[in-house]
């Protein structure tokens, strides 16, 4: 491990911090593809698989590449650790079965991503954790619903795919009163916009799947937080569960973190002159983008997320019924010729879904209503385009409704 200097900026560390060279002296962040490591000694090997030396044994426990990528991400969110996994959702299952068993209970928002909704209202509650979902944007909702079971809150902020903003600091607020933890989904902000532990979050989540890796390569997710929750909470269910981040995804995603600071600069100017132009577009009701004033927490969000409103947006086209909304949403979507028909995110191609049919398409039609999302709502995830051709990609569709 490099010396530690915390006088370094941000963007300093997105490039040089990792673990320490090798006797070869690359300057690129070397990838390791071992399943094994030979152990110097007999003595040496008990003492590394015991936890009491450093060293890796087995590469479902731990890899130099791995490392890397966990240590640079660590330094950017300003926490004392990291864990990475195989992806974003097992980045969430790792931390429930970390700190949660039978009888717990955990509070969310009803504007999750759709898979999280599922897994801890769903999933988990086979197990018998318990749940409650509530107003993103309320902390006395929050408040009111803690209970003296209550071990987590997980927000996601902005939420997908409404950009949701939810207080931090209030809901940090909250859990501590409730001897409780705040978990913090940071894939829409990163820590290039957004450092939710500085506000208070004991936990902050990642799919390096999105902005992390930032051109739709790899799968990746990761949980930051103190040394102890890392150490003795989660990589005890890593080590058993084998949920493990692949070197080479791992080291995707750490090169991709190297421009994580300008691509979301550039991406979220895009978005926010997009959300303008759809705002101002006759065939679009309703934008929904944190960096507009007419957003309900703009200035909240103006607040924690360094003054910008990132490069996710949603709107909702004008219709008389839901039946009319889907059908006009999916004329939109299938007149695109140039942006993608796709329901990821944080590429460098501008992406285009309808959340209803795919990433919330498990829920109920009660919990997407719960959620806000409707059959005429599009999300766009801006890339690095032109301006002027993402928007004319998207009339072709508004215009001949």
């Amino acid at each position: 491990m490099n010396p530690k200097k915390p006088d370094l900026h941000r963007d300093t560390l997105a490039v040089r911090e990792a673990v320490a060279r090798s006797h070869f002296g690359e300057n690129s962040e070397a990838l390791f593809l071992t399943s094994g490591y030979v152990q110097p000694s007999a003595e040496a090997a008990a003492r590394r698989f015991a936890g009491d030396e450093e060293g890796f044994t087995y590469g479902r426990y731990g890899n130099p590449t791995v490392a890397s990528f966990e240590q640079r991400l660590a330094a950017l969110e300003g926490a004392e650790a990291c864990i990475s996994t195989a992806s974003g959702m097992s980045a969430i299952l790792m931390m429930c079965m970390g700190l949660l068993k039978s009888g717990d209970h955990v509070i969310c928002s009803h504007s999750m991503f759709g898979s999280t909704i599922k897994l801890i209202g769903s999933d988990l509650a086979k197990f018998g954790v318990e749940s409650t979902f509530v107003s993103q944007t309320d902390a006395n909702a929050w408040k009111a619903a803690v209970r003296p079971n209550t071990r987590l809150l997980f927000a996601e902020t902005p939420t997908n795919p409404l950009t949701d903003v939810c207080d931090i600091k209030a809901l940090a607020d909250v859990a501590h009163n409730a001897s409780a933890l705040l978990c913090v989904d940071n894939c829409f902000a990163t820590p290039a916009l957004q450092r939710p532990m500085a506000l208070g979050a004991d936990i902050v989540m990642h799919s390096g799947t999105k902005y992390l890796d930032g051109q739709g390569r790899v799968m990746a997710g990761a949980l930051c937080a103190s040394e102890a929750l890392v150490t003795k909470t989660f990589l005890p269910v890593l080590k058993s569960a084998g949920m493990t981040l692949a070197p080479f995804n791992a080291w995707v995603v750490l090169k991709g973190l190297e421009t994580l600071d300008i691509r979301m600069q550039a991406q979220s100017e895009r978005a926010l002159k997009l959300a303008q132009w759809l705002q101002a577009h006759p065939a679009v009701s309703r934008v929904h983008y944190p960096g507009l004033s007419s957003h309900p927490q703009h200035e909240l969000a103006m607040a924690q997320q360094s003054n910008c409103g990132g490069a996710v947006l949603s709107f909702e086209v004008k219709a008389s019924d839901a039946d009319q909304a889907r059908a006009r949403a999916f004329h939109v979507l299938d007149s695109l010729q140039v942006l993608s028909l796709s329901t990821n995110l944080g590429d460098t191609k501008t992406l285009v879904a309808h959340p209803a049919s795919t990433s919330h398409g498990r829920l109920t039609e009660d919990q997407r209503k719960a959620a806000g999302v409707v059959q005429g709502l599009i999300r766009v995830a801006v890339g690095l385009e032109h301006l002027s051709d993402i928007q004319a990609d998207l009339d072709t569709g508004l215009s001949s409704l």
